[in-house]
């Protein structure tokens, strides 16, 4: 019985190419990019990739042009070795096309099939750079993914399941980085200009929209502000309770996303004004809350609610100095075990919290607030003396008597 044969990648790849792939001698071409288009055709049914080479020019005009095997020549080191493996393995593999003024075409003077190196299998052309191309419809699933922050990798995984396979993707992971790369070359200087005149067009549709954006002494844009009818409608009815979050993660252009949101009269956040800041000092949250109170219709909010931030709580005081300012209680209890001793944060979160929510009244919540920092041995915990100092801030028993909305955290919206 004959023993079956078997393949594998490591085996001598020998291809069949169709006669009508294959260069003769004498062949003629209309241009160059006839030439090259017709030997990559050749050289992926083969196995192999082609770089452009040597060419020589009379008046202006290419008269000759060769392509090679990208493994054509030697790699040349000098110094210490280098630690990858070596690319070039002197192929003899070319074609060489020459023109004939006398009938205006390319003429193919030299072809030779000599390759001291082994094909690329079927398995493994997807890897090829000759075979490599994004194409239109990956461009457009990648812009789209791009555009809701997800990473290359998932985004090539994604492509990988959507084409039944990473090697029928048509590309590698580097290649749709460099496409992105080159996305955003092509934006760059221009998407300030861009912006705007998104803007602009959204404000054909929306008459209503108002939106405002600075940019420093280098056209940087520093600053983005806008709010849309709706947005501006809403805080007319419900802008009596807002809240501002500046925790959100920058995007590419290193801008703080910062969202003025409130809840409407079915307990759903809705969003007021958005912008973006290039930094969280005290004068962009004041260039912020002043464009946010000319654009907004009616008063001034009457509570605002936001986490400890020194130069926020400045920016507040200074444009809205009416408005009640509330911490974030979220980011006052989140910080318990960051402050407090493990042991006795175990023992004694769940006393803070009862004190802190169900305390009826100031005398209530005074009373308890002492005796659990006593009994804990925390009085010298200077985080807890600071947060009963400002106790009037955000503590329940003491803002209640404002209206907020049933809100007394910026976490989540």
């Amino acid at each position: 019985m004959e023993s079956q044969q078997s393949f594998d990648d490591t085996a001598i790849y020998c291809p069949q190419v169709k006669v009508d792939l294959i260069p003769v001698k004498n062949q003629e071409f209309h241009t160059l990019e006839d030439v090259e288009t017709f030997y990559k055709s050749y050289a992926k049914e083969s196995g192999f990739d082609v770089k452009s080479f040597t060419s020589e020019k009379k008046n202006g005009v290419i008269v000759r042009k060769a392509y090679v095997c990208s493994k054509q020549g030697t790699s040349k080191v000098t110094g210490k070795k280098r630690n990858r493996n070596q690319t070039r393995v002197n192929c003899k593999a070319r074609i060489v096309v020459v023109r004939r003024a006398t009938i205006g075409k390319y003429v193919v003077t030299i072809f030779d099939e000599g390759r001291s190196h082994p094909l690329t299998t079927p398995r493994r052309k997807h890897l090829t750079k000759i075979h490599r191309e994004v194409s239109s419809i990956h461009k457009s699933l990648t812009k789209q993914l791009t555009a809701v922050n997800v990473p290359t990798c998932t985004q090539f995984d994604f492509l990988g399941v959507h084409s039944g396979g990473v090697e029928n993707i048509g590309c590698l992971q580097q290649d749709i980085y460099n496409y992105k790369m080159d996305c955003r070359k092509e934006v760059k200087g221009h998407d300030g200009d861009m912006l705007h005149e998104y803007f602009l067009l959204e404000k054909e549709k929306d008459p209503s929209l108002i939106f405002k954006i600075e940019a420093d002494n280098e056209n940087r844009i520093t600053h983005i502000f806008w709010a849309d009818a709706i947005s501006r409608r809403s805080y007319k009815f419900y802008g009596d309770v807002v809240i501002f979050d500046t925790t959100y993660n920058t995007n590419m252009y290193s801008l703080i996303f910062a969202p003025l949101v409130g809840v409407n009269n079915h307990g759903q956040t809705i969003i007021l004004a958005c912008a973006f800041l290039s930094n969280e000092t005290t004068d962009s949250f004041v260039w912020f809350f002043k464009e946010f109170l000319d654009a907004m219709p009616g008063d001034a909010p009457r509570m605002i609610i936001t986490d400890q931030d020194p130069a926020m709580t400045k920016a507040i005081s200074e444009v809205l100095p009416q408005t009640f300012h509330r911490y974030c209680s979220w980011h006052i209890l989140n910080k318990f075990s960051e402050k407090i001793d493990p042991g006795k944060y175990t023992r004694y979160y769940d006393e803070f919290q009862y004190c802190i929510w169900n305390s009826e009244n100031r005398d209530e919540f005074d009373a308890r607030w002492t005796s659990i920092v006593v009994s804990s041995g925390l009085s010298d915990n200077g985080w807890l003396k600071t947060m009963y100092d400002i106790r009037s801030t955000w503590v329940p028993a003491y803002v209640n008597h404002i209206f907020s909305a049933g809100m007394s955290s910026s976490h989540g919206f």
